[in-house]
């Protein structure tokens, strides 16, 4: 996880995820992310979109196309495991999942999971 500066230990009060739209899975995770009850409000935005580089223009856009980013409202960015723990952390059905994957025993599960999830893609 890396932040923006004076970020650090800011609240998260709003993400917004990145996702590969020419991504058949990727569109599948959007679409099941827009079904899902939150508790910190999600924006689904297409990875490296005009709207992407508009809003995060200090972001590497081809990096984000390449694996999930989520960004706070803070400035804070998650990639890859990281970003799919906050992601399911602001789910209302997924929090104590997403406090468990982030424990180092947890972490490494989440890695293998987002590795498998590339080889699918």
């Amino acid at each position: 996880m890396a932040h923006a500066p004076g970020t650090a230990g800011a609240p998260v009060r709003r993400l917004t995820v990145l996702y590969d739209a020419e991504c058949p899975l990727c569109t599948h995770v959007r679409d099941w992310l827009l079904r899902q009850p939150r508790l910190v409000p999600l924006e689904l935005v297409p990875a490296a979109s005009d709207e992407a580089r508009r809003r995060f223009p200090g972001l590497d856009h081809a990096a984000t196309l390449d694996e999930v980013t989520a960004v706070g409202d803070a400035g804070q960015v998650y990639r890859g495991p990281a970003a799919w723990v906050v992601v399911l952390w602001a789910l209302r059905g997924h929090r104590a999942l997403a406090h468990r994957l982030a424990t180092p025993t947890g972490a490494v599960l989440a890695r293998g999971a987002v590795l498998a999830a590339a080889k699918w893609r």
